[in-house]
C-alpha cells in the first residue's frame, strides 16, 4: 500500500510541475502546450488510480489491483513519457504512446474484473 500510495503522490507532483510550465512556459508554442497539458491531465488522472490501487490493496488485496498498479505505472511512463519527449524536447516518440494508452485500458480492465469478483468477499467496505 506504501508504494502505491507513494508512487501515486509523486506522480500526482510531476504533473502539477510539468502542467504549470506548459502554462506558463510553453505559451509560444500551442502545439507543444497542449501536448505537454494532455500528458499532465492523463498523468494526474492515473496518479488518482494509483493512491486508489494504495487504497484497494489494503482493503481488497489481490493480483489484479498490482497488475492494475503496474499497468497505470507503465501507461503513465510510456504515454505521458512520449508525449513529455514531444512536446518538451521535441523528440520523436509518438510510436511509444499508443502502447501506454493500451497499458492505461488495461489498467483500468483489471479493476473492473478485480471488482466484479468481490461480491463473494465480505473484506472491506463496499
Amino acid at each position: 500500500m506504501k508504494v502505491w500510495l507513494a508512487i501515486g503522490a509523486f506522480s500526482g507532483a510531476v504533473s502539477v510541475a510539468l502542467g504549470a510550465f506548459a502554462a506558463h512556459g510553453l505559451g509560444d508554442d500551442p502545439y507543444a502546450a497542449g501536448l505537454v497539458d494532455k500528458a499532465a491531465r492523463y498523468q494526474m488522472y492515473h496518479a488518482l488510480a494509483l493512491v486508489a490501487v494504495a487504497w484497494l490493496s489494503q482493503a481488497w488485496p489481490g493480483r489484479l489491483v498490482t497488475a492494475a498498479g503496474l499497468a497505470f505505472v507503465a501507461g503513465t511512463l510510456l504515454f505521458c513519457g512520449a508525449l513529455y519527449a514531444i512536446g518538451l524536447g521535441g523528440l520523436r516518440a509518438g510510436m511509444v504512446a499508443p502502447f501506454g494508452g493500451s497499458a492505461f485500458i488495461l489498467g483500468w480492465m483489471l479493476l473492473a474484473v478485480h471488482a466484479l469478483r468481490l461480491r463473494h468477499k465480505t473484506r472491506g467496505p463496499v
